[in-house]
């Protein structure tokens, strides 16, 4: 049922719908920043496709595209949506630069908000168009955006004072030097050997591959051959 939805969106938008694949089943759409708006209202307002059914949206950080020549910007967005009327259900999938805005979908699916705020807290893309667009898991004061790959593991968060208040029985937070729990734990060491990436930080002081998707062909910037594939 989900190829049919491909095969519609091809025939009735052409070149908007930049490429499509059903890989294992997981049939995606793939359009243009600037479509992205108007690809979502047709999914919900054609008749034959009727998306009335928001599921969810998120995005995914692909930091080396820029310092690897790879197409395309850093982030891809992508949206999940289901008719539950037709029963059958698609992925979208736009891109969008460091900084760049992308068009909220609230207008089309309210439940998009939410979604669209997470987003915006946990990577840092901004959603043009949205009601209310603030943090919605961190507090104001939080610098950076955790679901960032080049977000430094061994961060201190929080960066505020703590705040007594009276009447309120409370545990205080961690140290100033302390920050979150994992910050406690000397991750260089514990993968030291390994090719278990924890994060592209502490991947490169280990001399791993800056993706597991590269080969072990792969040169180092500094000429040296993985260690983990040395054997």
């Amino acid at each position: 049922m989900s190829k049919k939805v491909l095969e519609r969106l091809k025939a009735q938008l052409g070149s908007k719908i930049l490429a499509t694949s059903d890989f294992r089943g997981d049939d995606e759409a793939i359009v243009a920043l600037k479509d992205w708006l108007e690809v979502a209202r047709f999914l919900r307002d054609d008749a034959e496709l009727a998306f009335d059914h928001y599921l969810d949206m998120t995005a995914v950080d692909h930091p080396m595209r820029e310092e690897s020549g790879e197409p395309g910007p850093r982030f891809d967005v992508v949206l999940f949506v289901r008719s539950s009327t037709k029963n059958h259900r698609v992925r979208l999938r736009t891109r969008a630069a460091d900084g760049e805005a992308v068009p909220s979908l609230f207008p089309v699916w309210a439940g998009a908000s939410w979604s669209e705020r997470e987003i915006f807290d946990m990577f840092g893309i901004p959603f043009e168009g949205h009601p209310d667009l603030r943090r919605i898991l961190l507090y104001p004061e939080f610098q950076g955006h955790p679901l960032r790959k080049d977000y430094p593991i061994e961060r201190t968060q929080p960066l505020v004072q703590y705040r007594d208040v009276d009447g309120i029985d409370k545990l205080p937070p961690f140290g100033p030097d302390m920050g979150q729990p994992w910050t406690r734990v000397d991750w260089a060491a514990r993968m030291h050997g390994g090719d278990v990436q924890v994060s592209p930080a502490i991947g490169a002081q280990q001399g791993q591959r800056p993706a597991l998707s590269k080969g072990p062909e792969y040169t180092l910037a500094s000429g040296d051959k993985n260690p983990a594939d040395a054997e």
